[in-house]
């Protein structure tokens, strides 16, 4: 017999299977010799509270053994000989995409303009040691997108758009672990999405699709309103519709769409600061106990949000027990996100912490720039950038201010010790960055603080900038055909395109994308 229970535990429950077996005989008057296996299907923190519960589904095996798989396999057929699509960009967009191609019976060829996710790591780590960005392998381009290097967070509210649990069932077929499943907010982690990454690859290839690294595009192929293909830094051409799934920071795909009068139209980003505490404190606020998350709990988590005179003031991409990276993908640019590994074990937790702009906040004063209102959200991103480079000393150094003295427009005279290997100066954030996000963001910081004590505090450093939290345009495309409204076969994809934001909405985006790819072939 098989039933579910939905639990609500205390962690040290939780996290034994006798204690759960204990617990359902004497909750559920189950008899402890009949209960064969358990499998918890669904988990959650419930922290609003003193005491700390965790919330399951569980699903309990009685006198029997569970006889399906923890995850969902695809089947992947061999499409070698099968119509040919290009997909530009092997971050999640774009390995979703093909993967999904394979499914429907059509043959991907990848086109990545950066390294393998192996090699990729290299030249990550000469930006920490030698302050060098190769602006074709950095942490935004090449294998894995941007996602690859900065955490493998999955948790995503865009449920309505797709099958969020097909993506994480895939990811498992090759390699994650099974937990992502299961909790409420699934996470890879850094140290494990390299080698999931490379199985997705391996079965791109093993089926019959191709896989080009080093191999950048740098021109779409349009005939009349449509695609034909696109044309290489490597001299080769590849002819078939296209995906394009390009990712938020390729600027320069922008500029040539732009120049060459493909459809698109501006859209508004967050624009902040990478907000770091150490992980030990935010344990202690976030669960109500002055020895922190204690053995059975995970390193904490935190959500805020508030609205500042009509902009959202809000966290992003919470990094509990992580670390935060330069995310540069150029020259004169310092950008900064955050990862963490699996055990999410480090003494630091980060986020990002964001004023939504729009673009008409840059239509006017001195952050206002030259060229077409199309790409001013762009231009304002770089030069945000290079203000930052210039302050950090003209290398990837980043300026940084501790969090109470930049609500009081103080300059930080010593900074904490960071995760940011790179290294910290200090810097008056609250001078130097636009006054229509500095404003917000104090004040924004300070409602933080009075709802989630100790939260405002000089324990904590603001490092400069987060600008690339989404992209700061939108490819148009048709609602039903997701077709460019007026470009037939080109598919704008992901988080590039303007239409998905993190790992989990562009698989769901890519697979989409692939669908509509299959219509487009009347197959």
């Amino acid at each position: 017999m098989i039933q579910e229970y939905q639990l609500r535990v205390l962690p040290e429950v939780a996290a034994n299977e006798q204690r759960l077996k204990e617990y359902l005989v004497q909750e559920k008057g189950l008899n402890v010799r009949d209960i064969t296996a358990t499998r918890i299907l669904k988990r959650s923190i419930d922290a609003r509270q003193r005491t700390i519960f965790v919330n399951l589904t569980i699903r309990v095996y009685q006198n029997e053994m569970p006889k399906d798989d923890e995850f969902q396999h695809t089947t992947y057929n061999n499409v070698e000989g099968k119509p040919q699509v290009i997909v530009v960009g092997a971050g999640p967009g774009g390995l979703f995409a093909a993967l999904k191609l394979i499914e429907l019976g059509l043959r991907p060829i990848i086109v990545e303009r950066g390294k393998d996710v192996r090699e990729r790591k290299k030249d990550l780590a000469l930006i920490s040691r030698e302050h060098t960005v190769n602006p074709e392998s950095n942490y935004s381009f090449g294998e894995g997108g941007a996602g690859a290097y900065s955490d493998g967070k999955l948790f995503t509210r865009s449920k309505k758009r797709g099958n969020v649990d097909k993506i994480l069932n895939v990811f498992c077929q090759h390699g994650a672990s099974t937990a992502i499943l299961v909790d409420a907010h699934p996470h890879i982690g850094t140290d494990k999405l390299p080698r999931v990454i490379e199985n997705m690859r391996n079965t791109i290839i093993e089926c019959g699709g191709e896989v080009h690294f080093e191999t950048r595009m740098d021109a779409l192929i349009i005939e009349g309103d449509k695609v034909r293909g696109i044309e290489t830094n490597t001299g080769k051409t590849f002819l078939g519709p296209v995906i394009l799934a390009t990712g938020h920071s390729a600027r320069d795909v922008y500029r040539w769409l732009a120049d060459n009068n493909v459809t698109m139209e501006p859209k508004g980003i967050a624009v902040g600061v990478r907000l770091e505490h150490p992980s030990m404190l935010i344990d202690q606020i976030q669960y109500h106990n002055k020895n922190g998350r204690g053995k059975y709990l995970p390193a904490a988590e935190y959500n805020f949000v508030t609205q500042v005179e009509g902009r959202g003031v809000y966290s992003f991409c919470m990094c509990p027990g992580g670390f935060i990276v330069p995310a540069a993908s150029g020259p004169e640019q310092v950008v900064v996100n955050g990862m963490s590994p699996s055990n999410r074990g480090s003494r630091w937790s980060n986020s990002g912490m964001v004023v939504e702009i729009q673009p008409e906040d840059l239509e006017s004063g001195e952050w206002k720039t030259e060229g077409s209102p199309l790409l001013s959200v762009l231009r304002f991103q770089e030069e945000l950038e290079r203000q930052c480079w210039l302050q950090g000393g003209r290398r990837q150094t980043a300026p940084a201010q501790r969090m109470l003295d930049f609500t009081r427009k103080k300059l930080s005279y010593d900074l904490p010790e960071s995760s940011y290997s790179p290294g910290l100066v200090s810097s008056p954030l609250h001078f130097w960055m636009p006054e229509f996000i500095t404003k917000r963001l104090s004040q924004g910081l300070q409602q933080f603080g009075r709802t989630s004590h100790g939260f405002l505090t000089n324990e904590a450093v603001m490092i400069g900038v987060e600008t690339r939290t989404s992209s700061p345009v939108r490819i148009v495309r048709d609602r039903e055909t997701l077709q460019h409204v007026t470009i037939e076969g080109l598919f704008p994809c992901g988080e590039g395109a303007g239409y998905a934001g993190g790992i989990v909405s562009a698989g769901v985006d890519g697979e989409r994308c692939a669908e509509a790819v299959a219509n487009f072939f009347k197959l």
